[in-house]
């Protein structure tokens, strides 16, 4: 008897190392999502710039998340034989995986903001300072209960934040860090002439909705597989992904009047909201998160960029700064049994969680790229931006032909 007993916990380590496994590839996946999102938004002679970011990105994010990031969100080290990290199956270390993968998406999320006028080098170490730094700092709070914050508000309101997937700690804190390393990078020169916006056509918008659709699919990892075991799964997750997905493209296509870029961001702005309440919501709340996102996105794509002169080149403030802040809040409107959910939420939590996650994001923005803005510069001179970061940087264009 009780060598079968130690067969069942055996298999069940080893398929939960495999669930996660997987959930670590799809998430992996989307990173080819946000560099051929990128690669279509920008002009030709950005292209190969956009390819060469979100590889190395996702380099250097893993090695300082390895070191440095996941030790100061989860107080857990490498620095063990490989016997004992191997002990559960590699779980331990496969977890480790999925969470580097989310860790990753923060600078991909700010590569697109401050596209074609970057300089490379000081970028990169910026993105690895809030990769190891600024964005673990808020993961360890939110999601492994680290000083004290979630006990505070279970205590004073009822519940903790609740962000099951990421809304506020991976796209919330990933597009406001791109909002301030934008303002401080300031505008592609010739975006703006005599206070009017100046059209930026995007290179490619095959290539645009190919990284849309990779991101789409990848998403139902980085969703379901956020409960980490198998006995967490959720059919609901998915269901509600998908429902916030379409709720997106919907209302992008409606009040982006049929514009091809806003109907392939629509869908990620829906699955940006769902993600902290789609544990908890039915599926028609689901709906309504997405459909408000879609508008919300579209809304202030154009808001930023024609009245405001923000040139945020991908729109990632609104698709993931304010879509994840709307995603924070929504799941303690609909993740209330009075709006069909689960309960277990309470709507001042996740106001305040969503609050402390935008200030964590904005001022560890400030520090990472306002110093190497002070120390280093920030921007191409203005014949490299004028070349295209392909020629100027990397030394070679998307084609033969550049």
């Amino acid at each position: 008897m009780e060598s079968i007993s130690s067969a069942v916990a055996t298999l069940a380590q080893s398929s939960n190392t495999l669930f996660i496994l997987i959930g670590a590839i799809m998430v992996l996946a989307m990173h080819a999502g946000f560099a051929f999102l990128e690669v279509g938004t920008v002009r030709h002679k950005n292209q190969v710039n956009a390819l060469v970011k979100i590889m190395t990105d996702f380099a250097v994010s893993c090695l300082v998340y390895f070191f440095v990031g996941y030790w100061i969100a989860y107080d857990q080290t490498f620095f063990a034989s490989a016997a004992d990290l191997s002990a559960d199956h590699g779980y331990s270390l496969v977890k480790f995986f999925f969470l580097m993968t989310f860790a990753a998406a923060i600078p991909a999320i700010i590569s697109g903001g401050i596209a074609e006028r970057a300089r490379f080098w000081p970028l990169l170490f910026a993105a690895a300072f809030c990769v190891g730094f600024v964005y673990p700092l808020f993961e360890g709070i939110a999601w492994n209960g680290n000083y004290g914050f979630q006990g505070w508000l279970e205590n004073t309101f009822g519940a903790a934040f609740h962000d099951f997937a990421g809304s506020i700690v991976v796209h919330g804190v990933g597009g406001w860090i791109a909002l301030v390393a934008v303002l401080l990078l300031g505008n592609r020169n010739g975006r703006y002439k005599k206070g009017r916006v100046t059209a930026f056509a995007p290179s490619s918008i095959p290539f645009l909705a190919l990284g849309a659709w990779i991101l789409t699919i990848g998403w139902f990892g980085f969703n379901v597989m956020s409960a980490q075991t198998l006995d967490g799964i959720s059919g609901l997750v998915a269901v509600n992904t998908l429902m916030a997905m379409v709720g997106g493209t919907i209302a992008a296509l409606v009040v982006g009047k049929n514009d091809p870029g806003f109907v392939h961001n629509g869908p990620l702005a829906g699955l940006v909201a769902v993600c902290a309440g789609s544990d908890l919501m039915h599926p028609i709340g689901a709906l309504f998160v997405g459909l408000i996102a879609g508008g919300l996105f579209v809304y202030a794509f154009i808001l930023t960029q024609n009245r405001w002169k923000i040139d945020d080149v991908l729109g990632v403030w609104p698709l993931h700064g304010l879509c994840g802040v709307w995603g924070g809040i929504a799941a303690g409107i609909f993740g209330l049994e009075a709006f069909g959910g689960l309960g277990g939420v309470s709507f001042m939590s996740q106001l305040i969680g969503s609050i402390a996650g935008v200030t964590v994001a904005v001022v560890g923005g400030f520090i990472a790229y306002g110093v190497a803005k002070k120390l280093v510069g920030l921007r191409l001179t203005e014949e490299e931006e004028f070349n295209g970061a392909d020629l100027s940087i990397h030394k070679i264009g998307a084609t033969s032909m550049d």
